[in-house]
């Protein structure tokens, strides 16, 4: 039986459901919600697409529907307000809002690793001590990020590396890798990379002026694709990813710390579709 709790997008909540509910119950469908929350079926199955979202207003009917307690009722709203948030801030809020609602035992990483997520110069500095150990110089760490970040900013990224154990300080005295992995598995962890992402995509854009030709490579190509073969091409970025992080593996030694972006994305609405 699936648990709201294991939840971060209320849509993808009410798929799962709906196919969990039309095993027992062949009468459970689109139609059926539509009557029960006031709603045309037609816009039931684009909210299940994750093409559209629900009303404030709709929410009761839902929990309703649901047959959620008080808790999971609350932590529903909550989704529901966290999956129409417009802007970052709003998301924090309601981020907080479920994980101190969330009946789950959940680990502090989890809250550790969505902080992770908020900020591009946290993967920047666990990669520069990947590639040279960190003394406890934070002015100097601060400085080799590029654009440079404050000294507390360096500070705090140290404290969020060691609670997520990217970073231990060995006997040496010097902070190094622990060679482990951040893992975005979690379900309610893979909306929240998007936030790194459009991040790291304006630092890509400031690139341009920041950086001369010879220190990037920046390129676009605009293409008329048939979506049939979208899923082939998304495949072939992938093999590109792990072809290149092998490259990179194969040398010992590392000089800089680079970002790659790879983007795809449509330009136009769906020709086909057109009349």
């Amino acid at each position: 039986m699936i648990n709201i709790y294991d939840y971060l997008d209320y849509r993808e909540y009410l798929r799962d459901y709906y196919v969990e509910a039309k095993k027992s119950k062949p009468f459970f469908s689109y139609r059926f919600i539509g009557n029960h929350v006031g709603m045309d079926s037609s816009y039931v199955i684009k909210v299940l697409q994750r093409g559209l979202h629900i009303s404030s207003k709709k929410i009761d009917a839902f929990i309703k529907l649901l047959d959620l307690d008080r808790p999971g009722g609350e932590y529903f709203e909550a989704l529901v307000h966290f999956g129409r948030a417009k802007s970052v801030s709003q998301q924090k809020i309601y981020f907080e809002r479920l994980f101190s609602l969330s009946s789950v035992k959940a680990h502090r990483l989890e809250q550790h690793q969505y902080e992770f997520f908020q900020k591009w110069y946290y993967s920047a500095v666990w990669a520069i001590i990947n590639c040279l150990p960190f003394d406890g110089d934070y002015h100097a760490l601060a400085e080799n990020c590029m654009p440079a970040i404050t000294v507390w900013e360096a500070k705090r990224s140290v404290r969020l590396l060691e609670k997520l154990e990217l970073i231990k300080k060995n006997d040496d005295g010097k902070y190094h890798t622990t060679g482990q992995n951040l893992t975005t598995g979690y379900k309610w962890l893979s909306q929240v990379v998007e936030n790194n992402q459009r991040e790291m995509i304006r630092l890509a854009g400031e690139s341009l002026s920041s950086f001369d030709k010879k220190e990037r490579d920046i390129s676009s190509v605009t293409l008329g694709i048939d979506e049939k073969v979208l899923p082939e091409i998304q495949e072939h970025i992938r093999q590109f990813r792990m072809s290149l992080i092998k490259i990179v593996n194969g040398y010992a030694g590392t000089g800089r710390v680079y970002q790659l972006n790879i983007q795809l994305f449509p330009l136009s609405s769906n020709l086909e579709k057109n009349p």
